[in-house]
């Protein structure tokens, strides 16, 4: 379901897929080639908290994502994966971040360019996480540097959520059967 809320209405580009059953309400803005998977919720329902989401992002079933007053938003970049169940109230998630199954990233956060926060993982309040870098644990920590084979899987990831994005929108979705 999508929600305008006191005058803030997503714009979400039509090549977004958005699950019939994600709901996302207020000031929301949608890339092309997004996926929002079944039961996730989108909600920015404060005047000048927006919520972005890049080219090829994928924010997959069950997540969570949320910013209210005195944040000044969350800006999530191209291509970053928000995996199942994970809750981000975060102000940055950079362009081709990953955010594990189940993490938290709390309030504040900026998370780098290419870092991983590993499953489960609690980002604190307003902590910052550097570029290729995976962090997990709670509090997160660094346990090592990307190397150049992670970059290779994630980004094959990537594109196969572009490609299912696009599939959705194209195909009619799903057919239910009864």
């Amino acid at each position: 379901m999508i929600y305008e809320f006191d005058g803030m209405r997503p714009r979400i580009d039509p090549s977004a897929y958005i699950s019939e059953s994600a709901t996302i309400l207020g000031n929301v803005i949608i890339a092309a080639d997004v996926y929002v998977g079944p039961g996730t919720i989108i909600r920015a329902d404060t005047p000048g908290c927006p919520i972005v989401i890049g080219y090829g992002s994928a924010i997959e079933e069950g997540a969570i994502i949320h910013v209210g007053p005195p944040s000044e938003g969350c800006i999530i970049g191209e291509k970053v994966t928000v995996a199942h169940g994970a809750i981000v109230h975060a102000n940055h998630l950079r362009d081709c971040a990953n955010i594990g199954m189940g993490a938290i990233v709390s309030l504040y956060a900026d998370i780098g360019e290419y870092a991983v926060v590993a499953e489960g993982a609690v980002v604190k309040r307003g902590q910052i996480i550097p570029p290729r870098v995976i962090v997990g644990g709670a509090p997160a920590r660094q346990l090592r540097e990307l190397e150049e084979r992670d970059l290779k899987v994630w980004e094959d990831t990537k594109n196969w959520y572009i490609g299912l994005a696009r599939k959705y929108v194209t195909s009619g979705v799903l057919k239910r059967i009864d």
